[in-house]
């Protein structure tokens, strides 16, 4: 276990013994007194700017409230806005669809939100719902048509709900941008504060999964001002059917080079292959269950044709540009992996694909993913119990919906696996409730009972690879962290117990006492295991 780290320039220069002989000029000693510590941590797939945006300036709560919950607290946000200010955020869980999807749960949100215009997202952030006022400076009435690859709930007399469904949450999101635009300050702001709490679990690095142009250049600005404490990998979306973002594929990745920093690699495409099965839009090879509301024998579809995706792949490729998918139904996932054997056919081997949640996985396919070098990025958050399986478990049929996730057999046969949580889609960014999830398939917050396909669990060294070098090895970061070695970032987070040495039902509530990055300290949660916190930066040149 490393006790001691030699550090100059921001990398390790050398470990442990050989720390103690590395002191000299511009060269810090970091002593860990004993504590248990392990190279940062990394999320392959969040939206650090959209949580810092939730957690500072708009309505967060769990989506596990019920519908009378919900609207309590949206009374009482409401309370403190201004007359007309919007009134933006969630989490409504995915369970709720049917029941505000009626003109009563209209009226009573309208109630809620005492006249002032209203945009909730759903746990997956797909879907959203809007109350009157915000319908009706959207232009969504009655008559308004469904945007294409989205839908408009209407009751029986055909009056809009305000229930979105993927696109069509597009048209309150660009009213509310052009109402309402956000300041690159502001956007700096949500960035400071997302990246914050994600240190303050021990994460160091990490990919946003859907950057827009204004989050890159706002990232920009943090490094070129020595603010950016964290590694970022960007993806650029291709298509956006849910958040409205502009502009879009070769739009953005024409500015890809101009916002490329230190610490910020834009080195991603995002592409939206499909949306989420409890609305029916993830893509099936088989049908989702019927009578649920969907049409008769309905599978989803993607949202590309196969031609455009092999194009983008292609275009992409050749510059050099890797792709992060987003598939949660095993026909999306079987369009990639059709369509990455035809790139790597083409001569392309070194660009990276990652298949994005990819719950659902046809047996034949699993082994592909080891065989095309496609990276399954997971987000334990969003299948082990919880309101989100329990929303699928409503559309699919039980032995289907139950089979979710098979981990251990893509590992078998030697698939790369990397960990995300996909926050705020999840309540909270902690990698160790991931690492629990992935080792006993439970829900680590005891809320939701029982375990999801267990056969399918991974070993604790085998997660926590899954959120170390293996996701940086995914992101392509793995040059500079992702191990504790002489050469590499000094990226670390002090622990509050050995997850080795700790009863695996104790792994949940492990917590990060200290983050550091390239040698700063970036939190710190209080005193570690027998060391002293005003103790541990003992400045080389000063011969210590």
């Amino acid at each position: 276990m490393v006790s001691k780290l030699a550090v100059r320039d921001g990398k390790v220069l050398a470990l442990d013994e050989e720390a103690e002989l590395a002191c000299g000029p511009d060269t810090s000693i970091i002593d860990l007194h004993g504590s248990y510590v392990m190279p940062g941590l990394l999320d392959v797939h969040n939206h650090h700017m959209v949580a810092g945006q939730m957690d500072l300036f708009e309505l967060n709560v769990p989506p596990v409230l019920s519908l009378d919950g919900l609207l309590a607290a949206v009374e009482r946000y409401a309370t403190g806005l201004g007359p007309d200010e919007w009134l933006v955020g969630g989490s409504w869980g995915s369970g709720l669809l049917a029941e505000i999807n009626s003109a009563e749960a209209l009226a009573r949100l309208d109630a809620a939100t005492q006249g002032r215009p209203a945009l909730l997202k759903d746990d997956s952030k797909h879907n959203r719902w809007a109350n009157s006022e915000a319908l009706e400076l959207a232009g969504i009435g009655g008559q308004t048509q469904d945007p294409e690859g989205g839908q408009i709930l209407r009751d029986a007399s055909g009056k809009a709900t305000g229930v979105l469904i993927e696109a069509a949450g597009v048209l309150l999101e660009q009213t509310l941008a052009r109402l309402r635009p956000e300041s690159v300050q502001r956007l700096g702001q949500a960035v400071e504060r997302g990246i914050g709490i994600l240190h303050s679990y021990g994460v160091t690095g990490f990919q946003d999964a859907a950057s827009s142009l204004q989050q890159m250049q706002a990232l920009k600005a943090l490094d070129d001002a020595g603010q950016l404490k964290a590694w970022i990998v960007t993806s650029m979306p291709v298509n956006d059917p849910i958040l409205g973002t502009h502009p879009l594929g070769e739009d953005i990745i024409a500015h890809r080079d101009g916002f490329r920093s230190e610490h910020h690699r834009p080195d991603f495409i995002k592409i939206f292959l499909d949306g989420v099965p409890p609305a029916g839009t993830g893509a099936f090879i088989e049908p989702y269950l019927p009578g649920v509301g969907f049409p008769e024998c309905h599978c989803g579809t993607t949202a590309l044709r196969a031609d455009e995706l092999e194009g983008w792949l292609l275009r992409t490729a050749d510059r050099g540009i890797s792709a992060k998918i987003h598939c949660t139904g095993d026909a999306s996932v079987r369009l990639v992996l059709d369509t990455v054997e035809k790139v790597r056919a083409a001569g392309y081997s070194e660009v990276k694909y990652h298949i994005a949640h990819g719950q659902f996985v046809q047996p034949d396919d699993i082994p592909r993913f080891a065989e095309l070098d496609v990276t399954a990025d997971i987000s334990p958050s969003l299948w082990f119990p919880g309101v989100i399986t329990q929303a699928i478990a409503a559309v699919l049929p039980a032995e289907r919906a139950s089979r979710m996730q098979p981990n251990r057999a893509l590992l078998d046969t030697g698939a790369r696996i990397a960990g995300g949580s996909d926050w705020p889609v999840s309540i909270s960014p902690n990698p160790w409730e991931g690492i629990y999830g992935l080792v006993t398939r439970m829900d680590p917050t005891g809320m939701f009972p029982g375990a999801l396909w267990p056969e399918q669990a991974v070993s604790l060294d085998e997660a926590i690879s899954i959120y170390t070098t293996w996701s940086a090895e995914a992101m392509g970061l793995d040059d500079v962290t992702g191990a504790l070695t002489p050469g590499k970032s000094a990226d670390f987070v002090v622990l509050s117990a050995n997850p080795h040495q700790v009863d695996v039902d104790e792994v949940r509530h492990i917590t990060a006492t200290q983050t550091w990055f390239a040698g700063q300290k970036v939190y710190d949660g209080g005193p570690t295991s027998g060391a002293d916190p005003d103790d541990r930066l003992v400045a080389g040149n000063l011969g210590v």
